[in-house]
């Protein structure tokens, strides 16, 4: 049995006898409500596939999700990064159109989709948290298909910019993707994204201590 779906039996079980407390403090929906169970995925696991049934909704208690689509010429396009407090997999359709993988060592907290949403028919204050992370996703989305339409050096700017609302440290951002990741994301080659940080960091609206971290330096150059 894949090592996925033991632990999303985990979750029909811990759904029947309630869920652990984390030992860090709750920054989701799930984990504010303490609903779901925390499972862990090890780099490059998949999390679900392209195709299978939307059962279950997730959030990210620590690391770093991709979901990821591989287009019929090859060509594998990127469709969002999730941290933690994010939650994914909350799809329209009945089969995810993307697949989830975890990019670094990750937890996260699963529940089914359906018990959710029973449970937000009664709870009005989840029912608005749902709903303000849903609207959130909603304008990531629209934001990315924006950027894709940008110069090379533009689309790199907004994703530092997008980055450094996400998971900053003041100005310091620890990216856990890999250059690759990023040009799949900003539908680039990895050469254009690797030159592109180098102009960036020769313009001093950047500084590049090592391979993953990044200092915004000046935030308005990399809007313009």
């Amino acid at each position: 049995m894949h090592a996925r779906d033991i632990a999303k039996q985990n979750v029909e079980r811990g759904e029947r006898r309630g869920t652990r407390v984390d030992p860090v403090v709750p920054s989701g929906v799930l984990a504010r409500s303490m609903l779901g169970v925390p499972i862990k995925f090890g780099a490059g696991s998949e999390i679900y596939g392209e195709g299978e049934p939307v059962e279950y909704v997730y959030e990210v208690v620590h690391g770093a999700v991709r979901t990821v689509k591989v287009l019929s010429d090859g060509r594998r396009t990127i469709g969002g990064f999730y941290f933690a407090g994010d939650i994914f997999g909350l799809e329209e359709g009945d089969e995810h159109s993307l697949t989830a993988e975890a990019i670094v060592d990750t937890a996260v907290r699963v529940i089914r989709r359906r018990t959710l949403i029973r449970m937000a028919g009664y709870d009005r204050e989840l029912a608005r948290q749902l709903f303000t992370a849903t609207s959130r996703e909603i304008a990531r989305v629209h934001n990315h298909a924006l950027m894709l339409i940008k110069t090379a050096q533009e689309r790199v700017g907004s994703f530092l910019l997008e980055m450094g609302e996400r998971i900053s440290v003041g100005d310091l951002v620890v990216l856990p993707m890999s250059r690759q990741d990023i040009a799949d994301y900003l539908g680039m080659t990895i050469e254009t994204v690797s030159r592109t940080f180098t102009i960036l960091e020769g313009s001093s609206a950047i500084a590049l201590p090592n391979a993953r971290a990044v200092v915004l330096r000046d935030r308005a150059a990399l809007r313009q």
